[in-house]
């Protein structure tokens, strides 16, 4: 053997043998050289999550059972997070916002901290109290100015009550006065009008002063004038404090930060009161979870559209403020998110599955012929070997070659995206884990937990779960019985305890009772289980539950959720009662999708035209079908029948909440003719 060896190496080959030689030997040392290194996972991706008492389980990864409450020892409030924050940045940009398609402009940290500072002094010059009890309104869409209003309260321990800009009329007036708010921080003069019609109206009488940060006419001061209301401009209040300036008054850990009313698709909003060790151990555990692999920097930068009412979203930035990085804000208009996406260049990317449903039906739709479809199967394909071997990047021959346009829709920069508010669909997460060449974690939470309570770990490239408790919190799963999940099965409501559990429901005693227990467990109403690799599987909701006539539970959002993977199909929404054994839906078809959908079946027309025909809704009605039996749905999960429905659900005609839920009382009550319809028709 060694002879032959030796006669190999020292036998003189032809040239063009030499070079083929040499050149695949060239290519094996550059290969070898630039093949990435695999990320390193935190914890043993076999075991993620250990045992401890009362059947509560934390993540492997924590040395003993210490709960996580702080990144940096002396960043334990929000207020010291940013001050943190503007020194690791060495005063670095720190929020951008952009008009008219013009190239992003930044206000550096210490701005943004100097103008909180002068705020919060205007404030207290026009009488508020630097204390607990003194709430302000935030009524505004995302922009810097919400960050200065919100930082403006965390400096003189005062308390931010975000309002969404879409709730309605009745919702603003129910939390101005639960919350006792004299002061509200509004962008626009239509909003403070809005504000105004319900003090006119006596609806809201504590209700003082109103400022405004965009520019407004002397009409709305006169108007504010009759009903005992002052309407100042946001920079005479910050003149006011520069000429008036006072010592921050810090809040401490325990002090309340934020009070977030959770929408709600029925009933009031609950006002779900959260302290600064909620917020900032939240972030914190993140951060811990991700500074193994991909930990966030001065570097990186983050776009803000989703709501910043939203504590998905309020979190996210807690993380950017820890390292000193940069927050750009969306233009505010959604159409306009990819020219914002493209022209800052994000690289942690916030984001809720319904978005990235989009992005995989549009690079899906756009293998037209059978070839660009082998293409792109055999692409992702070879992507996903490579992420499940730990190998995560966008720079491949099959990212210059199929990925790139996707990659550069995003800014091209993306190296962490995070998804949550919503399940998404393994499909879909694997598909994008391969084109988007990024680091995609899923996480899953709510409000009264702050954010998120599980989090997937770097390296555990698998899908169909939630990832392991985040290092700060504690989760168990508990009975219930009438739905058949126990937790000796590894099954049950899903309860969490740790330092970013809310402390109560504002003035609701009785609400707060029924989600925090004696011992301080918050149950959230799903329904986990526990993988064998110790990773949390969300697979039913014990809210938003009915039972059929023949005495079967249903979960709606679970079958939405498989039903809205079918190509034509936008938006769907379920519904059934304990007076019908069978189920009915409502579909909202993809406008891009459906025409080319309906070719097939020699059907055109307008996109209205299309929804009424009935060949289409069969079509429609048959995939759905099909879909639900390849995920296992059992046969009274199936919808009979449907209605089709050409406008889409969205927040501003009522039928989304601002966390992009369904109002399933008003989806009920807009569709009682078309679902009374179908039942009186088939039974």
């Amino acid at each position: 053997m060694m002879e032959a060896l030796l006669s190999f190496l020292f036998f003189p080959l032809p040239t063009s043998a030499l070079v083929s030689v040499f050149a695949l030997f060239g290519a094996a040392v550059v290969y070898l050289n630039t093949r990435p290194t695999p990320v390193r996972s935190p914890v043993d991706l076999n075991q993620q999550t250990i045992g401890i008492r009362d059947g509560a389980r934390r993540i492997a990864m924590m040395e003993d059972e210490e709960l996580v409450t702080c990144h940096y020892d002396d960043a334990r409030t929000l207020y010291e997070v940013f001050q943190k924050g503007k020194q690791a940045s060495g005063n670095g940009p720190c929020l951008g916002w952009r008009t008219l398609g013009k190239p992003y402009q930044w206000l550096k940290y210490k701005q943004v901290s100097d103008r909180a500072e002068h705020l919060g002094s205007g404030l207290i010059q026009k009488g508020l109290k630097p204390q607990q009890d003194q709430f302000i309104g935030i009524f505004a869409q995302n922009r810097p100015e919400w960050i200065i209003s919100e930082l403006a309260c965390y400096t003189y321990s005062m308390v931010a009550v975000p309002l969404y800009d879409t709730l309605g009329p009745e919702a603003l007036v129910y939390i101005i006065n639960r919350a006792d708010i004299s002061v509200v921080v509004c962008d626009k003069p239509p909003k403070a009008e809005t504000l105004l019609d319900n003090c006119e109206k006596k609806e809201t009488t504590g209700l003082k002063i109103i400022i405004l940060m965009d520019a407004f006419d002397t009409a709305l001061v006169e108007r504010g004038k009759k009903c005992g209301v002052e309407v100042l401009s946001m920079a005479e209040v910050e003149m006011l404090g520069k000429d008036n300036l006072l010592k921050p008054v810090p809040p401490k850990p325990s002090d309340l930060s934020i009070i977030c009313f959770t929408s709600g698709t029925t009933g009031d909003p609950k006002g779900a009161m959260l302290t600064h060790e909620n917020v900032v151990s939240d972030a914190a555990a993140v951060i811990k979870i991700l500074e193994v692999a991909h930990s966030p920097s001065p570097a990186d930068t983050t776009i803000s559209f989703l709501p910043l009412a939203h504590m998905f979203e309020r979190v996210v930035q807690t993380v950017v403020y820890h390292v000193g990085g940069r927050v750009g804000f969306f233009q505010g208009d959604i159409r306009l998110l990819p020219d914002d996406m493209k022209t800052l260049k994000p690289t942690i990317f916030p984001v809720v599955p319904r978005l990235l449903n989009r992005v995989y039906d549009k690079v899906q739709s756009g293998a037209q012929s059978g070839f660009k479809k082998w293409l792109l199967n055999f692409a992702v394909e070879r992507k996903i070997a490579e992420v499940r071997q730990g190998i995560v990047r966008n720079d491949s021959i099959w990212d210059r070659l199929i990925f790139n346009k996707v990659q550069e829709s995003l800014g091209g920069c993306v190296r962490i995206l995070v998804t949550g508010a919503a399940p998404i669909s393994p499909s879909v997460l694997n598909f994008l884990r391969a084109c988007l060449g990024c680091q995609i974690f899923e996480a899953y939470g709510q409000t009264e937990c702050t954010a998120g309570c599980t989090f997937a770990v770097p390296g555990d490239w698998t899908s169909g779960h939630v990832g392991a408790p985040i290092p700060c919190n504690v989760v168990k799963l508990v009975d219930v019985e009438e739905m058949n999940y126990f937790a000796s099965n590894g099954e049950g409501e899903v309860c969490v305890k740790g330092k970013n559990v809310f402390v109560g429901y504002l003035k609701d005693p009785e609400k707060t009772a029924e989600a925090l227990d004696s011992e301080g467990w918050l149950h959230t109403g799903d329904i986990g289980k526990w993988l064998p690799s110790g990773v949390l599987k969300i697979i039913d909701r014990k809210k938003n539950i009915f039972k059929l006539a023949q005495g079967e539970y249903i979960a709606p959002e679970r079958i939405e959720n498989v039903y809205v993977r079918s190509s034509p199909v936008a938006q769907v929404f379920v519904h059934g009662d304990s007076l019908q054994s069978f189920l009915v839906a409502v579909v909202v078809p993809d406008p891009e999708v459906l025409p080319g959908f309906a070719e097939k079946l020699g059907l055109s027309g307008s996109l209205e035209e299309l929804c009424k025909k009935q060949e289409v809704k069969k079509a429609i009605l048959s995939d759905l079908l099909r879909l639900g039996k390849e995920a296992g749905l059992k046969s009274f999960e199936q919808v009979k029948d449907l209605h089709v429905h050409a406008e889409q659900f969205t927040i501003e005609n009522g039928f989304l909440t601002p966390t992009l839920k369904a109002k399933r009382a008003d989806l009920t009550k807009f569709f009682k003719p078309q679902i009374d319809s179908i039942y009186a028709r088939l039974q």
